[in-house]
C-alpha cells in the first residue's frame, strides 16, 4: 500500500510542477512535435493527440501504431479533460478503493479509459485548458513519455 500512496503522491507532484506559464496553437505543435522526435528516436508505434475540449490542436500517428490508438487516446483525454488530473492518477486513486471510475460515476467506457497517457496542461492562474495524450505502449511507458518531454520542454521555458 505504501508504493501505491508513494505513486500517487508522485503523479500529484507532476502535475503541480509541471504548470505552463501560457499554452496556444504553437505550444501545442512545439510540444507535439518533442514527443514525435522522443518517440521516433525510440522507434516508438504511438499515437500522439494535444487537445482542448472541442479541437485537436496536434495528432500524429507514428509507425506501427493503430487506429485503435487513436480511440484509446480519445478515451484517456476525457478523463483528463473531465477529472484535471492525469489519467493514469485518476486511474491508480480508484484501483486503490477497489472502484472503476466508469462503473462508480456512470460513465461510458467507449468514451473514458483511466490508463495512463493523458496528462492536464494547466495553466498558471488559469486551469486545465488542455490534454496531452500518448498511445500505444504500456500504461506507464505512454505516461512516462509525456513526463519527460514535458519536463525537459518547460525547464527551457525557464
Amino acid at each position: 500500500m505504501t508504493h501505491d500512496r508513494t505513486l500517487l503522491d508522485t503523479l500529484a507532484g507532476q502535475e503541480e510542477a509541471l504548470v505552463f506559464k501560457a499554452f496556444d496553437e504553437i505550444t501545442a505543435i512545439e510540444i507535439g512535435e518533442h514527443l514525435m522526435r522522443a518517440a521516433r528516436a525510440g522507434d516508438l508505434p504511438v499515437v500522439i493527440n494535444i487537445r482542448t475540449a472541442d479541437r485537436v490542436l496536434f495528432h500524429a500517428a507514428l509507425p506501427g501504431s493503430s487506429p485503435d490508438n487513436d480511440e484509446w487516446a480519445r478515451r484517456k483525454s476525457n478523463v483528463a479533460l473531465r477529472f484535471h488530473k492525469s489519467s493514469m492518477r485518476v486511474g491508480e486513486n480508484y484501483r486503490l478503493k477497489g472502484r472503476e471510475i466508469c462503473a462508480e460515476l456512470g460513465l461510458d467506457p467507449i468514451d473514458y479509459a483511466s490508463h495512463g497517457g493523458s496528462f492536464p496542461v494547466r495553466v498558471a492562474g488559469t486551469g486545465v485548458v488542455a490534454a496531452i495524450t500518448v498511445s500505444g505502449l504500456a500504461s506507464e511507458d505512454d505516461h512516462g513519455l509525456i513526463i519527460r518531454v514535458l519536463e525537459d520542454y518547460l525547464a527551457e521555458e525557464r
